[in-house]
């Protein structure tokens, strides 16, 4: 896929209305392009994002470009960093949090944009939602002990937990990801770039 069609696709993904019935009402919040060297595959955007219109653009992101060890500039470089959340738009506010994300998103349109990334050497699934869809074989298992199964996907994909701050407990509990995982993560990001 050229970089126009990369980008004709990206306007008609903005223009969806296929979750009007949304809380907050629809607003596709994505960056790709064909150039795309890293993936994000996350769960969906949260209210924060949705008012900024902005992926990540919240304590969860600034956390994420430190694992990545990338600026903003660079994780807003569509030509790097393709985000692909499994549900484009806030899917609204739950009893414990945001409610799972949309399947609409991904039965319209994910096969279409991953396609479209004929670029990207590094895969980085964040969260059930994504886990489940992307690899499946792992839907099984906790977030948890996938992510410690790392390695077996390594290098082309990883799985991490979501960079919320909500896990702050879970990254105290699990000292290896920070001190093992981690510092994997950020050497094969500065090798793609």
């Amino acid at each position: 896929m050229t970089i126009d069609q990369s980008a004709d696709l990206l306007g008609r993904i903005r223009a969806c209305r296929v979750c009007e019935d949304l809380p907050l009402g629809p607003r596709p919040i994505v960056q790709f392009s064909s150039a795309s060297k890293i993936l994000i595959v996350g769960q969906a955007p949260g209210r924060i994002t949705h008012h900024k219109g902005i992926p990540f653009d919240d304590p969860s992101g600034d956390r994420l470009r430190e694992w990545l060890g990338v600026s903003r500039d660079m994780f807003y470089d569509a030509s790097t960093f393709a985000i692909l959340p499994m549900g484009f738009c806030f899917p609204g506010t739950g009893k414990s949090g945001d409610l799972p994300p949309r399947t609409a998103c991904a039965v319209t349109w994910r096969d279409q944009v991953l396609k479209a990334l004929v670029s990207v050497e590094l895969t980085i699934v964040i969260g059930r939602y994504a886990i489940d869809w992307h690899l499946p074989e792992y839907a099984r298992r906790s977030v948890t002990e996938a992510v410690k199964g790392w390695s077996d996907l390594w290098p082309t994909q990883i799985i991490l937990p979501h960079p919320s701050p909500r896990n702050n407990r879970w990254l105290k509990s699990n000292p290896w990801f920070t001190n093992q995982l981690l510092p994997e993560l950020h050497d094969r990001v500065q090798a793609i770039l």
